[in-house]
């Protein structure tokens, strides 16, 4: 293994040193071989253009898309899901079974596969990497906390144990059942990471990150560029078929769409709905349509005052036009929130009325709430765009002078993106422009993961809580019976539009641009897209 590494790095080392001499630059996509006559073509490096840089590489570690964006072609899950659907499908483990009372899970795992350091895949991994998880804190593991209810001691953790039964089979034992027990196991966060590689590199892990995955790490230049190499022994046969990957921060869409246009890189997210018909219209060029499964929102603070007053967050609501925002930022490819997750999932309560745009009810609540002349509040907007969000300056822009209207002076602030999800996540934002890309395709990861209590400090930036709302959301989560399920999902819903701890802005449908060439691209609806099964044809 480390041989052929060495030897991989040797020929990229010598494929740039030749491409330097191709042009002005000092990086070309498409530098595989192939059939003369274009068709698709094993190796070559594709450049994806990207709004920003990652936070870090320990997807056990992030909450961030950008970081996720790298993490899921560097490591493998237990489980994963379908090429555009969270359907469950094999991934290290090739087989389960689950238990009649719903709590016992047994994982039958995949034999012969190698870490990138050499080191062994095996069910004493997988221990290693949930007792690592389960005995950690919400400070390291965000999502740890949020998807299993805590860590080991906390009354709400669900995962009693795991057990490595022999070399290849694991088994979970849940206090409670879990319905989204699997669909957790293959999202991005509980990717497996080698023990050896995390003990070595301790608190550095996330800029020396070592899965199982297609690609392998490589080089990383902060705010500039991640580099990852393919994955000589990928336990998938004939994959990866790429030779290298460069993840490119390029903050501005315009510039990056304008670095696609040109050549400099081969695929681009967070294409401006505006520019979707100019890609569309170039012949070398491709638009691909994610599946959608976001929600963007402006979230109220509800333990700053005056936010903590249920008719403030209401009176603000109400003093957003979302239709206006969409008609300015998002050409048509979005539909207006009134619920904190999409429509898509199943559970969504179609029942509830939305906060109609009414400037003079807003002020009525405002009144109501010993507000009538107002307050100063932080409005704070998003530094990258996001695929629910294109422009988070310009909207909260808009925002900002609608709330003018009801006598609301809202400061607009930002921050890099690391420390802006920092700060907010340790409540020190009044309000702030965020957003939300299912994981799993379940309603448990909206709303208990973005508005229980249990997840303070971690998911939850509203610092909302509910006693009501968390016993509903714990029942559904134990509930097996999925009609049953969606029917509580509903109730909750019904909850959190009362206490409006959210103004749900927008789902939208968010585009990527792409230069013709690309072949086996499918954009997931969870925003992490591998890049296992991508080539790109000969020029």
């Amino acid at each position: 293994m480390k041989k052929k590494y060495i030897l991989s790095l040797v020929f990229v080392m010598l494929l740039s040193i030749g491409l330097a001499g191709c042009g002005g630059s000092n990086e070309s996509s498409g530098d595989g071989g192939g059939d003369s006559d274009g068709g698709s073509a094993d190796g070559g490096t594709l450049i994806f253009g990207r709004g920003g840089d990652s936070v870090a590489l320990d997807p056990a570690a992030v909450t961030d898309g950008e970081s996720f964006k790298v993490t899921k072609n560097i490591f493998d899950t237990l489980l994963s899901y379908g090429e555009q659907d969270t359907e469950i499908n094999p991934g290290l483990a090739e087989d389960w079974e689950v238990s009649e009372d719903g709590k016992t899970y047994t994982l039958m795992l995949r034999e012969g596969v190698k870490f990138h350091d050499g080191t062994d895949f095996n069910a004493d991994s997988v221990v290693f990497n949930f007792e690592r998880w389960m005995n950690g804190s919400e400070e390291s593991f965000y999502y740890y906390k949020s998807m299993f209810g805590g860590f080991k001691g906390d009354e709400g953790h669900v995962i009693e144990s795991v057990t490595a039964k022999d070399d290849y089979t694991v088994e979970f034992k849940l206090k409670r059942p879990q319905a989204p027990f699997l669909k957790n196991l293959a999202m991005s966060p509980f990717a497996i990471a080698s023990p050896d590689a995390i003990e070595k590199h301790g608190d550095k892990f996330g800029e020396n990150p070592v899965g199982t995955g297609p690609f392998v790490f490589d080089q990383w230049s902060r705010n500039d560029k991640i580099v990852v190499t393919k994955n000589e022994d990928y336990w998938m046969d004939g994959y990866p078929k790429l030779d290298r990957v460069i993840f490119r921060a390029i903050p501005d869409n315009s510039a990056r769409l304008n670095a696609l246009m040109a050549g400099e890189i081969d695929l681009m997210d967070g294409l401006n709905p505006s520019d979707v018909s100019q890609v569309e219209s170039d012949e070398n060029l491709e638009v691909f349509f994610r599946p959608s499964m976001n929600v963007g929102y402006l979230g109220l603070t509800s333990n700053r005052e005056p936010l903590n007053n249920k008719k403030v967050r209401q009176a603000l609501n109400h003093a957003v036009d979302k239709q206006a925002i969409i008609d300015a930022f998002y050409a048509g490819q979005a539909e207006p929130a009134k619920n904190p997750m999409p429509p898509v999932i199943g559970g969504y309560n179609e029942d509830i009325e939305p906060y109609e745009y009414d400037l003079e009810k807003a002020k009525a609540l405002l009144k109501e709430a010993g507000y009538e002349d107002g307050f100063d509040m932080e409005l704070w907007a998003m530094p990258v765009p996001r695929p629910y969000m294109p422009d988070g300056q310009k909207v909260a822009e808009v925002i900002q002078s609608s709330f003018a209207e009801i006598g609301v002076n809202a400061e607009i602030k930002s921050y890099e993106w690391a420390t802006y999800l920092e700060k907010a996540r340790n409540g020190e934002a009044d309000s702030f422009l965020l957003g939300w890309t299912g994981d799993n395709g379940d309603a448990d990861n909206f709303l208990y993961v973005l508005l229980d209590k249990d997840n303070i400090g971690s998911n939850n930036y509203t610092y909302y809580s509910n006693d009501e709302l968390h016993d509903l959301l714990i029942e559904a989560q134990s509930t097996p019976d999925e009609e049953k399920r969606n029917e509580l999902y509903k109730e909750a819903q019904e909850i959190i539009h009362e206490d409006a701890p959210w103004i749900p802005l927008v789902h939208s449908k968010p585009a990527l641009g792409g230069s013709e060439r690309v072949k086996g691209f499918n954009p997931h609806p969870t925003g992490s897209d591998t890049l296992t099964k991508v080539t790109l044809e000969e020029k």
